[in-house]
Parts: C-alpha cells; sequence; structure tokens
C-alpha cells in the first residue's frame, strides 16, 4: 500500500513496518525465530495521485481542498455535457465548504464520469493533529484503517507475520494475499479470533478449548484473525 504524506515531516518518504501491538502479543506467546509487521511505502506530495490513501497534517488540510478547488473551476470552463456540469457544482459546493469530494453523494455513473479527474479528496485522507505526530507508528495505523484496510495474521515456529488485506474480503482472496498457490488449491481456513488465541494462551489451547473454526472459502476475514490455510499442494 502506498500513503502520500502531505505537510507531514514527521513520516519519511520510504518503506515502513507499521508496528501492531496485537502482533506482539501472539509473538510473545509463539515466541517465533522472526516477527514480520504490516509494511507500506509513504511517498511525496508529487506522488499523491499514485498513492492509495493521503496522510496530511491538521494545518494543510484546507491546502489540499484548495487543489482539488482549483482543478474543478478550470474543469467546470471544458465540461461537455450539462451532467458533467452539473457534478462538478456538487463537487464545488462541498470543497468550498472544506469537505472532501469522498463525501459528496455521487451514483455510480457520476463516479466514473470524474474517475479520471486525479482529485485528491475522492481518496480516503487521514487528518493528522499535530500532538498524533509524536507517534508516527499510530497515525500510520490509523491511515490503515481509515484507507478500508485491515490485518489477519499467521504464526508458527519460525515466524509470526500480519499480512495486509482490505476489510472484506474473503478467506480465498486472503490466501491469495501469502500465494497464489494457496489461493489456487484453497481447502479451508482455519480461524482462531485474536480474542480468544490471547485468552487461552496460545493456539493448542486454543484448539483444545474449541475455539479454532473450520471456515470455506466465502468467510470473510475479520481484523487480527489467526489463520492457518489448508490447500492443495
Amino acid at each position: 500500500m502506498k500513503i502520500s504524506v502531505f505537510a507531514v515531516s514527521a513520516i519519511a518518504v520510504g518503506k515502513h513496518n507499521v508496528k501492531d501491538e496485537r502482533l506482539d502479543q501472539v509473538d510473545k506467546i509463539t515466541r517465533s525465530k522472526k516477527k514480520t509487521y504490516v509494511q507500506l511505502e509513504a511517498v511525496g506530495e508529487e506522488d499523491a495521485l499514485l498513492a492509495d490513501a493521503i496522510l496530511v497534517a491538521e494545518g494543510s488540510r484546507a491546502d489540499l481542498v484548495l487543489k482539488d478547488l482549483e482543478f474543478v473551476e478550470t474543469r467546470f470552463d471544458r465540461a461537455a455535457t450539462e451532467q458533467e456540469k452539473a457534478i462538478l457544482n456538487k463537487m464545488k459546493a462541498a470543497l468550498e465548504k472544506e469537505q472532501f469530494v469522498s463525501s459528496v453523494d455521487l451514483d455510480p455513473e457520476e463516479r466514473e464520469m470524474i474517475a479520471s479527474y486525479g482529485l485528491y479528496t475522492m481518496k480516503p485522507v487521514v487528518v493528522a493533529k499535530n500532538e498524533e505526530l509524536e507517534n508516527p507508528d499510530e497515525v500510520l495505523a490509523r491511515a490503515l484503517s481509515v484507507s478500508g484496510y485491515i490485518s489477519f495474521f499467521t504464526t508458527g515456529e519460525k515466524e509470526t507475520r500480519a499480512w495486509l488485506i482490505k476489510k472484506g474480503i474473503t478467506a480465498w482472496e486472503a490466501a491469495g494475499s501469502i500465494h497464489s498457490d494457496i489461493q489456487r488449491g484453497f481447502i479451508r481456513a482455519e480461524i482462531i479470533s485474536f480474542n480468544d488465541f490471547i485468552q487461552a494462551g496460545g493456539e493448542s489451547a486454543a484448539k483444545q478449548q474449541g475455539k479454532m473454526r473450520l471456515e470455506p472459502k466465502e468467510y470473510v476475514m475479520q481484523d487480527a484473525d489467526l489463520t492457518n490455510f489448508r490447500f492443495n499442494k
């Protein structure tokens, strides 16, 4: 995942591990040889339109809105249809109130019409308060959540790892985030919820307590699920 940092000097451009206390708790129980957090890439303002989300400092929120407002006003003069003008007017009204384009009520056809505009605030935007920026890990974790991402965990002797996925995806889709072979040969997902894993004190105890579930490929993954995929090799 890529996130654009807009006027946020506290977070350097480059790759960042997003620390997760829940993964730390799992690793403390499992005592794996390796622990791997979710990783995201922070890019600069110039690459904002290529990013999945934007992180902006509270004091620069208006500057971000202004960029979109300037585009909308310029585009209005070149609008090809009355329908496009109507959409632009709706967005302009919101932006003049310092609201993001993502808050505008648009139907699927209207969204398709503006998809090529490259508007900044059509993306998920996370506004960080100055005091929040003292803890970049927490800000980046919130950015992931606001952008619609969750993670599931795998754990064992070799590694305890967090895997980043979009909220709402199925177990079959999540299997593909590890390897296409696992997705292709998917049989079932062995799932232990995070709370059950911690309360039981690990995988073996959770299984003995009947807390492990066998879920089909249609199962919708939940945040911090402890997961093991059964698949045909």
